[in-house]
C-alpha cells in the first residue's frame, strides 16, 4: 500500500468512524443534557447523583484496564468495540422506562451504559489510533472528536425540539418520552458501526508492524502524564451535578419566569448543553492541531482556559456569567478528547496500546469517581469550597504535564 493511498484510506476511516461517533453522541450525550434534571425530579440529591455519576464513571474507566488488556491479548478489535456500542446505546432508551421515583434504577442505567463505553474504549481508541499514524494523532483525533461533538450538540437539540412540542404537559412524562426519542439516533449508530466494520475489517493494517515486538512498561513520561490527567479529573465536574445545579438555581419547572424568579426555563436546559458540545468541538479540533505541532504543551493552555469553569458556574449569579462557565467547561472536555487520547498514541508501542489507553481511562476514571463524589458533597456544604477544590485539582495537573513533556 502507499503512503497516499495510505492516508487516504485512513482519512476515510477516521470520518466514517467519526459520523457513527455522531449518532453515538446524539443517543448518550442528549441524554446527558437532561438526565440530572431527571434523577434530581425523581427525589435523587446532589450528593446521590455525584455519587452515581462518579460510580458510573469509576466503573466505565477502571474495567477499561481489564478491556483494554483483553483486547490487546485476543486482537479482537471489532468484536470489543460492536459490542460495547450495542450496551452502550441500548442503555439509553431503557431510562424511558423508570418510574417516576425510580432514580435508583436511571443509576443502575447510567453504570450499564458505562460499562459499555468500558468494553468499547480502548479497542476503538485503539483502532483510531492505527489511522492516526497516516495523518497525525491530535489532527486524527481532532476530526473524530469533531464530529463527535456535533452529534453531541444536535442530540440536545433533538429534545428540546421534542419538549417544545410537548410544553404544557406533564414534566416527568416529557422527559421520559425525550428519552424514548434517543432510540432513533442509538438504531443508526449501530448500523453505521456495521458498515464501517465491512468496509474496514483490518484498520490495523493502518499503521506499520513493528520490527520487533515492543511489551507494555510504564516509562517514567507516562506515569507523569497519568498523574497529571487524574489530577485534572479529579477537579473537572460531571455534567449531571452542573445541570443539577442549573435546574435548581436558574430555572422554573412550571408557570411563568416572573412568577418564580427563574432565569431560564427547563425546556432550554438541553440547549444549554449543546452549546456546551460545539465549544467542545471547536476546542477538538484546534487543540488537536495544536498537540501535532506543541505536544503535551497544547494540554497545558487548554487547562489554564478551562479551570476557571467552577467558579463562574456554581457561584454565577446571572445567566451571562454561567454561559462563559460552560463553555470553558466544554474546552476542558474537548481538551479531554482530543490531546488525552493522542498523548497516549505517541506514548505506548502498538502492540499494547490497548493495554495502555486502558491504564489511563482506569486512572482518569478512578479520580473522576473520587472527584465527582467529592465535589457532589462539598456542594451540599460550600459552593465556593467546592469551586475552589475544582480549580486548585485542575492546575495542579499542569506541573506533571510539562514534566511528561520533557520526557516525550
Amino acid at each position: 500500500m502507499k503512503k497516499k493511498n495510505g492516508a487516504a484510506g485512513a482519512m476515510g476511516f477516521i470520518l466514517l468512524f467519526g459520523v457513527v461517533s455522531l449518532f453515538s453522541d446524539m443517543t448518550h450525550e442528549g441524554a446527558a443534557s437532561i438526565r440530572g434534571a431527571y434523577m434530581a425530579l425523581m427525589g435523587a440529591s446532589a450528593a446521590a447523583i455525584g455519587f452515581a455519576s462518579g460510580l458510573g464513571e469509576l466503573v466505565g474507566y477502571s474495567m477499561r484496564y481489564v478491556f483494554g488488556a483483553l483486547t490487546d491479548k485476543t486482537g479482537r478489535y471489532w468484536p470489543m468495540t460492536i459490542l460495547g456500542y450495542v450496551l452502550d446505546i441500548l442503555a439509553v432508551p431503557a431510562l424511558a422506562l423508570v418510574g417516576e421515583h425510580g432514580w435508583v434504577a436511571a443509576c443502575a442505567l447510567l453504570i450499564v451504559q458505562r460499562m459499555g463505553k468500558a468494553i468499547k474504549k480502548p479497542a476503538k481508541d485503539t483502532i483510531m489510533s492505527f489511522a492516526a499514524s497516516q495523518l497525525g494523532a491530535g489532527k486524527s483525533f481532532g476530526i473524530q472528536e469533531l464530529l463527535d461533538q456535533i452529534g453531541a450538540f444536535l442530540g440536545p437539540v433533538l429534545l428540546y425540539v421534542v419538549m417544545l412540542f410537548r410544553r404544557g404537559g406533564d414534566t416527568f412524562s416529557t422527559y421520559a418520552f425525550c428519552f424514548a426519542v434517543l432510540a432513533v439516533p442509538g438504531a443508526v449508530t449501530i448500523i453505521l458501526l456495521l458498515v464501517t466494520r465491512s468496509r474496514f475489517p483490518h484498520p490495523e493494517r493502518f499503521e506499520p508492524e513493528p520490527k520487533e515486538y515492543v511489551p507494555f512498561k510504564l516509562k517514567k513520561s507516562f506515569k507523569l502524564y497519568i498523574g497529571g490527567i487524574s489530577l485534572f479529573a479529579f477537579g473537572f465536574a460531571d455534567y449531571s451535578l452542573i445541570i443539577m445545579h442549573v435546574s435548581r438555581r436558574f430555572t422554573a419547572v412550571a408557570g411563568s419566569l416572573a412568577d418564580t424568579g427563574a432565569l431560564v426555563s427547563t425546556g432550554d436546559l438541553p440547549l444549554l448543553y449543546a452549546g456546551a458540545m460545539l465549544v467542545d468541538a471547536a476546542a477538538a479540533l484546534a487543540f488537536g492541531y495544536l498537540y501535532d505541532k506543541k505536544g503535551l504543551k497544547a494540554l497545558v493552555w487548554s487547562t489554564v482556559l478551562s479551570a476557571p469553569f467552577a467558579p463562574l458556574v456554581f457561584l454565577a449569579d446571572s445567566v451571562p456569567v454561567l454561559l462563559v462557565g460552560v463553555a470553558l467547561w466544554g474546552v476542558g472536555m474537548g481538551a479531554q478528547e482530543s490531546i488525552l487520547k493522542a498523548a497516549v498514541a505517541g506514548m505506548v508501542p502498538k502492540a499494547s496500546r490497548a493495554t495502555g489507553y486502558g491504564v489511563f481511562e482506569c486512572s482518569f476514571g478512578v479520580f473522576w469517581f473520587l472527584g465527582s463524589w467529592a465535589l457532589g458533597a462539598l456542594y451540599d456544604v460550600s459552593l465556593p469550597a467546592m469551586a475552589a477544590v475544582s480549580v486548585a485539582a485542575q492546575l495542579a495537573a499542569i506541573p506533571l504535564y510539562l514534566a511528561a513533556g520533557k520526557g516525550e
